[in-house]
Order: C-alpha cells, then structure tokens, then sequence
C-alpha cells in the first residue's frame, strides 16, 4: 500500500473499522499534530502500535492546529504531515481533523485502545472517559518527553541566525 492509499476520511475508516472488529483486529488510536516530524513521534507510535494489530493516527489539521499551538503553526501543511505520518511502517491508517479533541473519532471508531505520549499517564487522557464508556483502554507509549517540535524549531532559529 502506497503512503497515500493510508489517508481516510472517517467514514472510511468506521467501514475498516467493521471489518476489522469481524477479523477479531484490534485497533489503536493515536493523534497529534506531528509538526516537524522526530524519533520522539517515532517512538510513540512505534510503541502505539506494539500494542494493537492496526494503528490509526488522527493529524490536527492547519486549523486545528493553529489553535491549539498559536499563530505560525503548523510549519509543515496538514497534507504533508499526514503523509510523513503515513510513510512509518508502524502506521495502517492516516486522518486529518479539525476538532480540539478526538472524541468524535472515538465515538465513530471505538478503538480498542487510545494511546498518548508520556506526557500523559493513562488516567490523564482527556478523552479516556470516553474510550472507558465502551469498555476501551487508554495507554502511554513512547519515551520520555525529552524531543519536542517546539524545541527544535528554536534550536534551527537560533542555526538560521548565525
């Protein structure tokens, strides 16, 4: 499957989501903006993944994004962020969304499993309440919060004024 084939709307993906419910898959939902793209993204969904059969991974939008981090943000466009995102082995699907949160796409896909980064722990989630209604888990994967993509940002300004 090409990197692009991964990129679904939601109501594709609650098709999948059917499907592989039959198949007794388990599925894991992850997200974020994956603006400037890591090893500590990486890492996070490379261990979302360890954790389920299929990984889906939910990308803020431009919009969204710009408010949820600021003015001047994103720097990379949603297309391309969800693309780099698709282009791991570790990732089965790809979504862009506009909400503040992923709660929607909880509702319509029902992952067995929410995962977030270490910046977390699994009772902090925000939407764990939820992925608990349905009898879902959350999880943490990743390493600790040592990459960030606001860091690295300042790391290149301070580069780029020398």
């Amino acid at each position: 499957m090409s990197t692009l084939d991964k990129l679904r709307s939601l109501e594709s993906l609650a098709r999948e989501r059917a499907q592989w419910r039959a198949q007794g898959r388990t599925v894991a939902l992850a997200n974020g903006v994956f603006d400037l793209l890591h090893v500590g993204h990486v890492r996070y969904l490379e261990g979302a993944k360890a954790l389920a059969d299929v990984l889906v991974v939910a990308v803020n939008s431009d919009a969204s994004t710009r408010a949820y981090k600021g003015p001047g943000r994103p720097y990379i466009p949603e297309l391309e962020r969800a693309e780099l995102v698709a282009a791991l082995a570790c990732t089965d699907r790809v979504l862009l969304f506009d909400e503040s949160n992923v709660r929607h796409i909880i509702r319509a896909l029902q992952p067995d499993l929410h995962v977030k980064g270490t910046d977390y722990t699994p009772d902090s989630i925000p939407e764990g309440d939820e992925v608990r209604a349905y009898g879902g888990r959350t999880a943490v994967s990743g390493d600790p919060k040592d990459h960030s993509t606001t860091d690295l940002a300042r790391r290149l300004g301070r580069e780029a004024s020398k």
